[in-house]
């Protein structure tokens, strides 16, 4: 299984950002899947950004890519269009897809979800989330409840269509609730957005977090890919 890891790589570039994670968040990302999903074979995880070619996403990449875990914030506007069609296609034909925190205005998962995907935010709450479907793969391992001293408020309404299943529901100091940890099924894909992992704050060295997403990998890990999708005329099974 190989999986992606994308981080802008922007942020970082900022001295408060990296005083948090020098070494980059999508490495903090990559580094915890690994040690969470160690015991898997044939098991790669690579670190993109927007920094290379083609934002890192060729054709090629993504055709070898069976989960892409995606974190986003100020790119959003320059992602080009032709590779949100590119994730988008792959993620119809099989490709699981990880949105991770401020990637909710993303254009890839705007693109999927159909909707503006937008939601209340507030810097700095003591967030408390909550496990609402504990019988859910991404749930294994998770407690009831876990903690996280501080993390960006994305509150209701949250402008998505009726997921899956609200595997995590997010209770904020501040009064406010959110659907924090979402799944949905897009053609053959499965997408999960998950939102801890404000660029200041230090949601991917909480090893609870970084579990939810390697289960999550495991989780959205294509069991069957199509190579197209079309309408075709289809023969008679014979009884």
């Amino acid at each position: 299984m190989r999986v992606v890891v994308w981080d802008e790589k922007l942020h970082e570039k900022e001295e408060r950002v990296r005083e948090v994670y020098p070494n980059g968040i999508a490495a903090e990302i990559a580094a915890g899947i690994k040690k969470e999903l160690a015991y898997v074979d044939d098991f790669e995880v690579v670190c993109l950004n927007s920094d290379m070619e083609e934002f890192g996403l060729t054709e090629e990449t993504l055709n070898g890519t069976d989960v892409l875990v995606f974190w986003a914030h100020r790119s959003h506007n320059a992602f080009p269009d032709e590779i949100v069609e590119r994730i988008y296609n792959r993620v119809m034909k099989g490709m699981g897809l990880i949105v991770l925190h401020s990637a909710h205005l993303s254009k890839v998962f705007k693109r999927l979800m159909g909707t503006s995907c937008t939601l209340k935010y507030r810097f700095g709450d003591y967030a408390r989330i909550w496990t609402t479907t504990p019988s859910h793969p991404i749930a294994r391992g998770i407690p009831e409840y876990f903690d996280l001293d501080e993390e960006e408020m994305y509150g209701e309404f949250f402008d998505i269509p009726k997921p899956d299943d609200v595997v995590f529901t997010t209770w904020f100091s501040g009064g406010n609730l959110f659907r924090g940890g979402c799944t949905w099924q897009r053609g053959y894909g499965k997408v999960f957005y998950f939102h801890p992992g404000h660029d200041t704050n230090s949601a991917y060295y909480n090893s609870t977090v970084l579990k939810v997403i390697a289960n999550a990998v495991l989780w959205a890990a294509p069991t069957k890919e199509r190579a197209d999708i079309k309408c075709e005329e289809y023969p008679k099974i014979n009884l």
